[in-house]
């Protein structure tokens, strides 16, 4: 088992040490993971994705590394964005809000406010874009997106959703029930055990569950919030997600048995039979009182006779 963990070591290397490696930092390592950037392998221990040396040397190996690579990870928020696009921070956050920069990833400041960060080179090719030159150099905003703002309208959770959930059935790759539980990691619950009302699926969609971004301790107001951030509400979103949760159901349904998915301690033992009650047993009848009747006894049957 040693030497087996010992060539493992020596093939591929934990994220933590690929992102030092590849001089990146840790928060820009899982991006550039989810981008497609960096390709990783299954860790054959359970632990995780592990990176593989010849990765780390192909990314090294490439023209301009490693600020190509940290370019193509480079996220700015709504002010630095703003100034990266030649707009005022406010019209950003109107084109933010109705929905046309979507952002990549957000954290929560000690104020409980979320903090949404883009993507710098989406944002370049987004203003090198001749079609969006009135909704950056208009004087007033376009009625439409006044409209929607007036509204309430703020597409920016809805979005990150979406991109998020790309991320994840990406990183499941072709397991069906892992893509599945990607899906239903952004539903509530509630919606979760109406699509697939079986426990034991349910509990194979726990087993697979990703990772989300964590923000505060568990169970803090941070936590709550960032938690209510990453669960669908729109109710078109959910439906949405209902229906694509229920197509991969049926797609992982049609691959795999439940049983030799399921997690080793809900698995049944095929060693042990099934436990069955016993049948009941009858409840004894009390004994009847013998009655002396008077009159002559009712006759005998007729004992059979020889032909």
């Amino acid at each position: 088992m040693s030497r087996t963990g010992t060539t493992t070591d020596r093939l591929t290397c934990a994220p933590s040490r690929a992102a030092r490696e590849l001089d990146l930092k840790r928060g820009e390592f899982d991006l550039a993971v989810n981008l497609g950037l960096i390709r990783t392998v299954p860790d054959e221990g359970g632990g995780g994705r592990r990176v593989a040396r010849a990765e780390i040397d192909r990314l090294r190996s490439g023209e301009g590394f490693p600020d190509t690579l940290r370019r193509r990870v480079a996220t700015v928020g709504t002010t630095e964005g703003a100034r990266l696009m030649e707009v005022a921070p406010t019209r950003f956050t109107s084109l933010a809000r109705y929905g046309l920069l979507v952002p990549v990833t957000f954290y929560l400041n000690r104020y409980r406010t979320v903090v949404w960060l883009y993507l710098a080179e989406e944002l370049r090719q987004f203003a090198a874009e001749r079609s969006n030159a009135p909704l950056l150099n208009a004087r007033r905003t376009p009625v439409e997106i006044r409209e929607g703002l007036k509204a309430g309208m703020d597409r920016r959770p809805r979005n990150w959703r979406g991109r998020h959930v790309g991320f994840l059935t990406r990183d499941a790759g072709d397991d069906p029930w892992a893509r599945a539980a990607a899906v239903a990691c952004l539903l509530d619950p509630a919606d979760v055990a109406d699509v697939v009302p079986d426990r034991y699926e349910r509990a194979l969609l726990a087993d697979r569950r990703p990772r989300l971004p964590a923000h505060g301790a568990p169970g803090s107001a941070t936590a709550e919030l960032a938690e209510k951030l990453m669960t669908a509400s729109d109710p078109d979103e959910v439906s949405w997600f209902r229906a694509d949760l229920s197509h991969t159901m049926e797609e992982a349904r049609r691959r795999h048995l439940v049983a030799e998915g399921l997690p080793r301690h809900l698995r049944p033992d095929p060693a042990r039979p099934p436990r069955t009650r016993p049948p009941p047993r009858p409840r004894p009848r009390p004994p009847s009182r013998l009655r002396w009747r008077s009159g002559p006894h009712p006759p005998s049957p007729p004992l059979p006779t020889a032909c």
